[in-house]
């Protein structure tokens, strides 16, 4: 049995840990060491690997100075572009790898770095900064189609797949999603509800993978109503919604996804 755990740090990262009924854990995309190994020492956790989704500082600075307080040998596992982040496993599309009694399939996840993966033991998805809740991540050097066939890739997984993504971004890409859909009652609900989760101090994270498909426009990019918004011809592929829809979100707001 593995229980999900997540440990904020940073200004909106979460790390997130698979964590055994013996306190062993998998560590997933740790972008500090400090505040990771004070928690699992509260709670008596003891990480046996570490998977990076991908090479940007927020994910991998933490790498270090875990391998090095445990006196014992951590796997480090990551794409390729993760190589000089302490990585001894690399991996690629399609690999699998075991640990803690389960298995672990790798999708080749491209679009907010160029090696991006993605890790999926059902029902757990640890998708980096491909997927948020209500958005996706941003574009490295305009590989707009790779984002997309990514989105694509992990939406046709099953509906209750739990959403581990690696930044709290939820209210403004409500928000921005609100824009578009200003009488959408379902949404304005789910933004209060996760407004309120917010002031009490709690995530708006994990999410599923059903409410994605409905709160979050990057999944419904071949939607008629969502071209006439923009003022796209309805004959517009899914994958031109999606460039200018994404285009879009990078002038809204100030945070940068």
């Amino acid at each position: 049995m593995l229980f999900l755990k997540k440990i904020p740090i940073l200004v909106d990262n979460y790390v997130w840990l698979l964590v055994n009924n013996h306190g062993f854990c998998i560590i997933i995309d740790p972008g500090c060491s400090e505040t990771v190994i004070e928690i699992m020492n509260k709670k008596k956790w003891y990480p046996i690997a570490i998977f990076l989704t991908h090479c940007h500082f927020d994910h991998v600075l933490g790498v270090k100075g875990i391998i090095q307080y445990y006196s014992y040998p951590i796997t480090v596992f990551g794409p390729d572009e993760t190589k000089n982040y302490h990585v001894n496993k690399i991996l690629k599309e399609g690999d699998k790898i075991i640990i803690l009694n389960r298995t672990f399939s790798i999708f080749f996840t491209p679009g907010h770095t160029a090696g991006h993966i993605t890790y999926y033991s059902d029902p757990y998805l640890f998708c980096g900064d491909t997927i948020f809740s209500g958005g996706c991540g941003s574009i490295y050097k305009n590989q707009y189609l790779e984002m997309y066939n990514s989105i694509k890739l992990l939406s046709s997984l099953p509906d209750f797949t739990i959403i581990c993504c690696s930044h709290e971004y939820t209210l403004l890409n409500l928000q921005f999603t609100m824009f578009f859909l200003p009488n959408d009652i379902q949404i304005q609900l789910y933004f209060k509800k996760m407004q309120h989760q917010i002031s009490i101090g709690k995530a708006t994270l994990p999410s599923y993978l059903i409410f994605e498909k409905k709160i979050n426009l990057f999944f419904r990019t071949d939607e008629c109503f969502l071209k006439k918004t923009l003022g796209m011809n309805l004959f517009s592929t899914g994958l031109e919604v999606f460039t200018e829809l994404r285009i879009k979100k990078d002038f809204f707001g100030a945070k940068r996804d």
